[in-house]
């Protein structure tokens, strides 16, 4: 399938490790030149570095935190500035811990809505004239599966990325007429280091091995085991593709069929 994304300019953050990385290489893989973010240089590089050996791409990095609304302003300018171009936003910043209710603190509260809302709301101030002058654009979100299906432990991630959903599905519908799809993708249960940071808890608070947590939670998911980084990236890469150009204002789970609803 051609998506169309060879030469075009995408935008990923978090890109340094776990999905993230998994995303910056597989549009790499379609020919899209990246401009990559996360809080580590070294781990930003080298993911750069195998992009282009690998697929020939041009890359720009610079590390940061998204919590910070003038740094990314300041890396959306900077990429349109190094490649004439922003065609594709993947918003992306590390989940909050796992706490219960009655132990987050207002200062949680206050990390959780800069890291995980509000940066995601700066990037699409940021990227969206730049879209609206192209009349073409992709914004492609990345939460959790918790925004359908909450997770006891992540009160602040069911709470705070559910106000992505309501930002995604307001926007998709101010800026279609302008060729820009905006959509979300809800991972599950995912090898990555966040997801055994979660297990390890769960672990830790049931004084039980890692290895009985983590099978008693892929025996919950009816594909049997937990997604990888590279599924949940081939989503996000569909959805930015011209194929998915009808596809807008959706939040699509990427979860091995784990959420229960309708």
């Amino acid at each position: 399938m051609d998506t169309g994304l060879k030469g075009r300019v995408a935008i990923v953050a978090g890109s340094s490790a776990g999905i993230g990385r998994a995303t910056a290489l597989a549009f790499a893989a379609e020919g899209a030149h990246l401009a990559l973010c996360a809080r580590r240089q070294v781990e930003l590089d080298q993911v750069a570095a195998d992009a282009r050996s690998r697929f020939g791409v041009e890359t720009h990095t610079q590390a940061f935190d998204v919590a910070d609304p003038s740094a990314v302003q300041a890396f959306v300018e900077s990429t349109h500035a190094r490649f004439g171009r922003v065609d594709v936003c993947v918003p992306n910043a590390g989940g909050p811990p796992a706490k219960p209710f009655l132990d987050t603190t207002l200062e949680d509260w206050e990390r959780t809505w800069q890291l995980n809302l509000r940066s995601t709301i700066i990037f699409c101030q940021a990227v969206l004239p730049h879209m609206q002058k192209q009349n073409w654009g992709r914004i492609i979100t990345l939460t959790s599966y918790t925004v359908k299906q909450p997770v006891p432990e992540l009160i602040l991630s069911n709470t705070i990325r559910a106000g992505v959903m309501g930002l995604v599905r307001s926007l998709a519908g101010q800026f279609g007429r302008d060729g820009i799809t905006i959509n979300n993708v809800g991972p599950g249960f995912t090898s990555t280091d966040r997801s055994r940071s979660l297990l390890e808890t769960r672990a830790k608070n049931r004084n039980v091995p890692l290895e009985q947590v983590q099978s008693e939670l892929e025996r919950e998911i009816p594909i049997g085991r937990m997604a990888k980084p590279e599924e949940v990236a081939a989503t996000i890469v569909w959805l930015a593709s011209e194929s998915a150009a009808s596809i807008t204002g959706q939040t699509i789970l990427v979860d091995g069929g784990s959420y229960k609803g309708l």
